[in-house]
């Protein structure tokens, strides 16, 4: 395989992912995907600014997010975020320190 068909496979990789996480399941919260899986939407935002902001594109978190969410995420929560048990937001405490802070 080429190195240009290997960037199209993957970049229609990501944006079935992106398609599944934003209209397939958007009954699947942030916090358990980070919980369970060390990564979440937001991660994906992050990790788009961040291959943007490599190319010399400046982009910030703000921006990113819109650009992966494809709206605010005012309106994100608005319309897909539920309330999570003190449980869940202590596991995310630990997943985001493991996942996020200690890798940067």
């Amino acid at each position: 395989m080429d190195k240009q068909t290997e960037i199209e496979i993957q970049a229609a990789a990501f944006r079935r992912l992106q398609k599944h996480l934003m209209e397939d399941r958007t009954d699947v919260q942030n916090i358990d995907l980070m919980n369970m899986a060390g990564f979440c939407r937001n991660c994906l935002a992050r990790w788009y600014q961040e291959a943007a902001n490599e190319r010399g594109i400046d982009m910030d978190k703000t921006e990113a997010r819109e650009a992966y969410y494809g709206m605010t995420m005012a309106e994100w929560k608005a319309n897909h975020q539920t309330e999570a048990s003190a449980e869940k937001q202590a596991d995310f405490a630990v997943a985001f320190k493991e996942n996020v802070t200690d890798r940067q």
